[in-house]
């Protein structure tokens, strides 16, 4: 028996008629009575006797009942168990871990879209370096991390929402006003310029690194070396030197303060969603994961 089938057999033990069994179970009477004589005629024998417009069950389908009514509680349990995940759904704790880059205006951005969503969630928010972002992800102690690293170890798997870039934010002054009215600028163009370093641990800086040497560009005036997009930026904007940074720290340059100009040559930035492999993705996992690759294609 189908479980339509099922279901109109119980429908009319519970009502006795074909009408009100239509009735019960929302669908037509003629619907009824086709779905009865097909499952009579898939089981081989009659479900009911028909006499004065009454249906009187057969002892083949009063044997068959006490399994019917089992089968509808567990059906009962199922859908009560549906109900429950799905009000889990609006509720839980969500651990992120963010690069520090990413946490002033894209992951706030999503933040704000996943809650309108799912307002019942506890989320917690930890800006951290690349490496302590993994080392967490391993230990299970966040749900997923943001950053632009890739997954280095093989318990990680990685996800790139978007490639952003590399770009420079000079103080206002500091570079002819020839390439800033262009909008973009060359490493060559920044040989004798102070710049403010990035740490060669940090995968921005490698990618630096690596640009200048193809390049054959060295910086004779690394002024300031710092460990995050943001410090350089706040040295910029203090007039302290040039600051290479990726896109999404560049949403936060002061332009009264700063020039905003492109970087060549093209140096990308892909940002990544990590996660622990063993472990399934959660709804709101996925939620917020589409919500920051969302967040950064409103802004980059």
């Amino acid at each position: 028996m189908r479980l339509r089938h099922i279901e109109v057999f119980n429908a009319i033990m519970l009502t006795g008629s074909v009408s009100a069994a239509a009735r019960l179970i929302n669908i037509t009477q003629p619907a009824v009575s086709r779905t009865l004589q097909h499952a009579e005629l898939q089981l081989g024998f009659p479900l009911f006797q028909r006499a004065k417009g009454r249906l009187t069950p057969t002892t083949e389908a009063l044997t068959l009942y006490p399994h019917i009514e089992r089968l509808f509680a567990q059906l009962d349990e199922v859908q009560r168990l549906a109900a429950n995940l799905r009000t889990a759904g609006d509720t839980g704790e969500l651990r992120i871990l963010s690069v520090l880059a990413l946490s002033y205006d894209i992951l706030p951005r999503a933040l704000k879209a996943f809650r309108e969503k799912h307002p019942g969630y506890a989320i917690t928010v930890e800006s951290l370096h690349s490496p302590q972002i993994m080392s967490a992800l391993l230990l299970q102690e966040a749900d997923v991390g943001f950053a632009f690293s890739p997954a280095v170890h093989p318990s990680l798997t990685q996800e790139t929402l978007a490639d952003s870039r590399m770009v420079c934010i000079a103080p206002k002054g500091m570079l002819p006003r020839a390439l800033v009215r262009n909008g973009s600028v060359a490493l060559h163009d920044l040989v004798d310029r102070p710049v403010i370093g990035l740490d060669s641990r940090d995968p921005v800086g490698t990618s630096l690194s690596q640009a200048c040497r193809q390049a054959g560009v060295g910086f004779q005036q690394a002024v300031v070396t710092v460990q995050t997009y943001h410090a350089a930026l706040a040295m910029a904007h203090h007039g302290i030197g040039v600051a290479l940074v990726d896109g999404c720290t560049a949403r936060s340059a002061d332009r009264a303060k700063v020039d905003v100009l492109t970087l060549e040559p093209h140096i990308p930035v892909p940002i990544r969603a990590l996660r622990f492999a063993a472990r399934p993705d959660s709804v709101a996992v996925r939620e917020i994961t589409r919500c920051m690759q969302q967040a950064i294609q409103d802004t980059i």
